[in-house]
């Protein structure tokens, strides 16, 4: 009899499931639920209280509905017994924080919070941290800190720490109230399992935790706050889970929720990108996977620890054990593109999609792929949710120059396309240039499955071929994966995720090539990127955060 795993994939805007079958990797069925609360970047639930700028909140009821509708429905879809499922696994975007009680109610889903935006989870783009991280940057420069180095020399306003200094430093009440602080990823494992498994790669690429040396010392934490001393003992953990172990077993309470049997193995959680990487089939250094959303996120094997500016982190063991795993990352990418199609697309655009029968991404497409490279005169950078690699700073913002009288929407939209490849091309010779290789390509997400324009674009700004994940649901997939692994051989899983990716994971067939007289001009062009990358993200001209500065002042 077939046996099979699930994985769960928690998105910015949605959670989706995917049933897979384990002997052939084949994806059974897939269901998805957008969640209720979506992103709160404006107003909490109540539509009253009214959040700051740079704040990106989530409701924790919106991941349980997850479980409750997409599991039953692959199940139903599918035809598969819940007797023959043997494992699940779950990923999440990162660094995603929330602080709850002992019992694992988060602090927002009580009616003593319910009204604090402190006690909701913090999703990964929420950047209000950023005072608080570049405080925690020049304590940890100024007290010769080495784990600074691991992170390319700066922690992100996204990551834990600073998230959590920010909680402290703006609503201590929520801060005592917080019996523990932990990743969504982490909270949705102890809802199946009844017990908290902090995972080794959200501890290790989101909380300075490292496998060899541990959190930073109490002395760091109290050099920041006195407040912070004790902050991993009484809000985190020492109690660290590797990735690609076993969590523990679905309750009887989660049976009811998921519809999947007590017993079923649950693995240890993971971070959507970092979960991809088995899925495409990467088990071996020197294979960069770009996993491509509302953001990208860079994943890359190594063979030894190298120090890379700007990198998000090295962790050993981070993505597959015995290797070291590098990443980096673009805050905006298909958020780009969406904020261009909701604010600067003219109406006639829109009927002419419609009439075309198509969505208006497909008509910019369209119209975009049959301009020339250069062709529109203009040139972008990709800053609008600021930079994360290789710069580490989200105080910047966007810049599209060029632009007449006579530009039209595609044009600008290409050179988003553009702009984006060219931040990833950054942070391939960053790396490059301090000892870790790159020599293959891959891209999964929604954008490299279905935009042969942007993929073509990348290929010719690398100047590399481009490999594409042959699963539609690529972090949904790994997760599967993690699932059959931590089910074991013994129940018709697999002993490692090696294993695992050698008969799960794969790419499709088609890849995309340069093409020469593309790259030519490309060139050109991204030596011009590099020059207003440096100057207005280098502290030449500060242009950008002195308008952020007003912007603040004048609220």
């Amino acid at each position: 009899m077939a046996k099979y795993t699930i994985g769960v994939d928690y998105g910015s805007l949605s959670g989706r499931a995917v049933l897979v079958e384990i002997a052939t990797g084949k994806e059974v069925a897939t269901a998805v639920k957008e969640y209720t609360h979506k992103v709160m970047d404006e107003y909490l639930p109540d539509q009253t209280t009214k959040l700051a700028p740079d704040w990106a909140l989530q409701h924790p009821s919106d991941y349980l509905e997850v479980l409750e509708l997409t599991i039953p429905q692959v199940l139903k879809q599918s035809g598969v017994s819940a007797d023959d499922v043997v494992g699940i696994g779950i990923d999440f975007t990162a660094c995603t924080v929330m602080p709850i009680k002992t019992d694992g109610t988060p602090l927002c889903m009580t009616n003593e919070w319910s009204k604090n935006p402190h006690s909701y989870v913090k999703l990964w783009k929420h950047h209000a941290a950023q005072n608080e991280a570049n405080r925690l940057n020049e304590i940890a420069e100024a007290r010769g800190e080495e784990f600074l180095q691991r992170y390319g020399g700066k922690i992100s306003s996204e990551w834990m720490i600073p998230k959590i200094w920010q909680i402290l430093n703006e609503a201590p009440e929520i801060y005592e109230a917080a019996d523990q602080i932990l990743e969504a990823t982490d909270w949705i494992v102890s809802q199946l399992t009844g017990e908290i498994s902090r995972n080794s790669c959200t501890a290790g690429y989101k909380a300075i935790w490292h496998k060899q040396d541990g959190y930073p010392t109490k002395e760091f934490f109290k050099a920041l706050d006195p407040r912070l001393e004790n902050v991993v003992e009484e809000k985190l953990s020492n109690e660290i889970f590797s990735i690609g172990s076993k969590a523990g077993e679905i309750t009887i309470e989660a049976a009811k929720l998921t519809g999947l049997n007590p017993g079923t193995a649950v693995a240890v959680a993971n971070v959507d990108a970092h979960v991809s990487i088995p899925a495409v089939g990467i088990t071996e250094p020197g294979k960069l996977l770009m996993i491509m959303g509302t953001s990208t996120c860079h994943i890359l094997l190594g063979a030894e620890e190298k120090i890379v500016p700007g990198m998000c982190g090295v962790v050993e063991d981070g993505v597959i054990p015995g290797l070291m795993g590098y990443e980096a990352g673009q805050s905006c990418v298909g958020d780009h593109f969406e904020w261009f199609i909701e604010n600067c697309v003219p109406e006639s655009y829109e009927q002419e999609a419609v009439d075309k029968g198509m969505n208006i991404h497909e008509l910019l497409t369209e119209k975009a792929n049959a301009l020339q490279v250069g062709e529109s005169g203009l040139l972008a950078l990709d800053w609008w949710n600021g930079n994360r690699s290789t710069l580490v700073d989200a105080d910047l913002t966007g810049v599209l120059i060029g632009a007449t009288l006579l530009t039209k929407p595609e044009e600008i939209y290409r050179a988003l396309i553009e702009a984006t490849a060219f931040g990833t091309r950054m942070i391939v010779e960053a790396f490059r240039n301090n000892g870790v290789p790159v020599d293959e390509v891959y891209a999964c997400g929604g954008i490299a499955e279905k935009n042969k324009l942007m993929m073509q674009i990348y290929s010719d700004v690398l100047n590399m071929e481009v490999k594409i994940s042959a699963s539609s649901q690529t972090p949904a997939l790994g997760s599967a994966m993690f699932g059959a692994v931590a089910a074991g051989a013994e129940r018709g899983g697999y002993t490692t995720i090696t294993e695992a990716a050698k008969v799960m994971g794969r790419v499709k067939a088609e890849t995309y090539k340069p093409i020469v007289k593309n790259t030519s001009i490309y060139e050109k062009l991204f030596a011009e990127y590099g020059k207003l990358y440096d100057y207005f993200g280098r502290g030449e001209n500060n242009i950008m955060k002195i308008l952020k500065e007003i912007k603040m002042n004048s609220l």
